[in-house]
């Protein structure tokens, strides 16, 4: 049994994470945690998300260094579902005490330290921690994760475009110096749990924002080795993500050597599904999956590929705890499956 904390258990993607943790049957989470100043602290898990009553009422405690000196040796692993400044702050703290950090922040996701001020706001000061960092893109990492001390959990729009894109760029089928547009459509949950006048469904329409300077477009380019162009667009729905990615591929590539690059690539996997048709959010939506569907015109020299994710889940806390089961041993999706199904 592995002795786990959540920080940052009162949001939704915390709240996500403990469901899936707490039916997990090789952990013990011993701690839930929110923000010292937090007004969460004190009530039970289950009086904030009361899907959970009854299962887990566990109390929230508020996070604070007296804590940290007093609990941090009890623990094996910790998730942190925190703000970016946090978990740069504090995840280094962990790993020097032996405890296996899951960020599900970007606290660690760029490898450039100068990028930070543009695209989070804040100066990162742990260079070392960044090159220890290992990107928890579970299909495509799986060896280092299970090595790794420190995980950075990928976005949730990352998750999706990578997901579409890394079969071809991996196999080089991609035109060499060509712009990859990607367009990302997002339900307003991904923008968190507190109430914002831009995310309520009173206000929200289908809608592009922060083109061309998203935080996520530098992480996509990063770990797909190439240069892309992210659109992401606001939806009027609760939860789910749907990115589209237009790829122009290098001469004389064919359709025959792109559908060989993504059966090659997830046909034996349990989480990345690769449907016939296009995919659909609902197919999705509150499940681990990843759907995956691509046409190509030869013609054009292009190939056009979609990949539906929820965001809370496949984009955040279940591959959380695809990395967590490869640092245990474990297949990524051991627990994950419905239905009970750990194989």
């Amino acid at each position: 049994m592995m002795k786990v904390a959540v920080i940052g258990a009162s949001g939704y993607v915390g709240a996500e994470l403990i469901g899936l943790l707490i039916q997990h049957p090789k952990v013990e989470l011993t701690h839930l945690l929110v923000s010292e100043n937090s007004d969460s602290c004190g009530l039970h898990f289950s009086e904030l998300h009361a899907r959970w009553l009854g299962i887990c009422d566990v109390p929230l405690q508020s996070f604070s260094q007296a804590w940290f000196e007093q609990s941090v040796d009890q623990l094996d692993a910790v998730f942190f579902a925190t703000p970016h400044e946090f978990s740069a702050q504090w995840g280094a703290s962990f790993v020097a005490k032996g405890v296996k950090v899951f960020d599900l922040s970007g606290a660690f996701r760029l490898k450039d330290a100068t990028q930070y001020p543009t695209f989070y706001g804040f100066s990162h000061g742990d260079g070392k921690a960044l090159a220890s960092a290992v990107y928890g893109l579970a299909e495509w990492n799986a060896q280092q994760i299970a090595d790794a001390n420190l995980v950075a959990v990928p976005g949730c729009y990352p998750t999706a475009s990578l997901t579409a894109l890394k079969p071809l760029v991996s196999n080089n089928l991609h035109l060499p110096g060509a712009v990859i547009s990607v367009n990302g459509i997002s339900g307003v949950s991904g923008a968190g749990r507190k109430a914002s006048l831009a995310t309520s469904f009173n206000e929200v329409s289908l809608s592009p924002y922060n083109i061309l300077v998203h935080r996520h477009q530098p992480e996509i380019s990063q770990e797909a080795s190439t240069q892309v162009i992210f659109n992401p667009h606001l939806a009027p729905y609760k939860r789910g993500l749907m990115a589209t990615v237009t790829v122009p591929l290098a001469e004389g590539v064919t359709a025959a050597q792109v559908d060989d690059a993504f059966n090659q690539a997830y046909c034996d996997s349990a989480i990345v599904r690769m449907p016939k048709a296009w995919p659909k959010i609902d197919n999705v939506a509150f499940s681990p999956f990843a759907d995956v569907h691509w046409q190509t015109d030869e013609k054009l020299g292009v190939t056009v590929i979609s990949c539906a994710i929820d965001n809370l889940l496949k984009g955040a806390a279940s591959q959380a705890v695809q990395c967590f089961n490869l640092v245990i041993g474990e297949d990524s999706h051991f627990t994950l499956l419905p239905g009970g199904q750990h194989v």
